[in-house]
């Protein structure tokens, strides 16, 4: 799985925009806009999700589950757990 917040993200890493992504998914930019205004985790066709999460790999983008250990190397970053509210 994928959030819309790690898509966006992924895209900020690379410097590229919606219509960019779509190009290198082999879909239509409407299309990343919905999956980027998912609430949670993106929601779509899988065959969608799939040619996007291609797309990022094959540009550099390690994807990583939480509490997973990122083993590629390289720079990066990750979003924390917000702190706890006593």
């Amino acid at each position: 799985m994928i959030t819309a917040t790690q898509l966006r993200a992924a895209r900020a890493l690379l410097g590229i925009d919606q219509k960019t992504l779509a190009r290198l998914a082999g879909l239509s930019v409407p299309t990343i806009q919905r999956m980027e205004a998912s609430p949670g985790n993106v929601r779509g066709v899988v065959d969608s999700l799939t040619k996007v999460i291609a797309a990022l790999e094959l540009a550099g983008i390690e994807l990583v589950a939480e509490g997973a250990l990122s083993t590629a190397g390289g720079r990066g970053v990750r979003l924390k757990a917000p702190p706890k509210k006593h």
